[in-house]
């Protein structure tokens, strides 16, 4: 079974209906023992990092993902879920993450080449930088779905994959059993569907 954590940001239909269409069993909960009980854990997120945090850890919910992650169980954090997995976010200050991965969030803003829009919205190809069973399905032009205005720095131990977008911007992390996308998985099409398989294993798929 897999665990989706609901702490009050996001919207989880289309994650859920992604995870449904390939055959796997999906349990949206915040309740502690669900979520040690389930088999993996995927951490969705969009909006404000520090207020995603709040809400997490109002929940006791940053602690149970911190005992999960030291037990070997596999999860992925999407989008700001992914942000979440590194030590901190400087979005509007300087904010404590979850710490499982090295690396910290740092905005666009200041950084990109000044005609390029932000937020980076739209597909952009992934050019992988590491191996690891996360992108196991995924070819060489792999197109994704991006919507963001911060991305992760920093995180050389984790890299998986970068995408161009003025310059390299960290598209997919994984160390061991903590994965994350910094782009949009259920709504990268077929693409975003293999890397959903991957993660979720022929185990956990009818």
């Amino acid at each position: 079974m897999i665990g989706v954590i609901d702490y009050g940001v996001g919207n989880l239909f289309s994650l859920c209906s992604s995870l449904k269409y390939i055959g796997a069993e999906v349990r949206v909960t915040s309740d502690p023992e669900e979520i040690r009980s389930a088999d993996k854990l995927i951490l969705p997120g969009v909006g404000a990092f520090e207020d995603a945090m709040k809400k997490l850890c109002e929940k006791k919910l940053d602690g149970v993902l911190k005992e999960e992650a030291a037990a070997g169980k596999d999860i992925m954090g999407i989008c700001l879920g992914m942000q979440m997995l590194f030590e901190k976010s400087f979005e509007y200050g300087e904010h404590e993450g979850l710490g499982l991965l090295k690396g910290n969030v740092v905005p666009m803003e200041g950084r990109l080449p000044e005609e390029l829009k932000i937020p980076h919205i739209g597909w952009n190809r992934l050019i992988k930088k590491g191996d690891h069973r996360l992108l196991g399905n995924t070819g060489d032009d792999a197109f994704v779905y991006f919507v963001h205005s911060y991305y992760v720095e920093d995180c050389d131990d984790s890299l998986l994959a970068v995408t161009e977008y003025g310059r390299e911007i960290t598209a997919a992390v994984a160390l061991d059993n903590v994965m994350g996308c910094q782009f949009h998985p259920e709504k990268s099409g077929s693409v975003g569907l293999d890397i959903l398989r991957a993660f979720c294993g022929e185990e956990e798929l009818k």
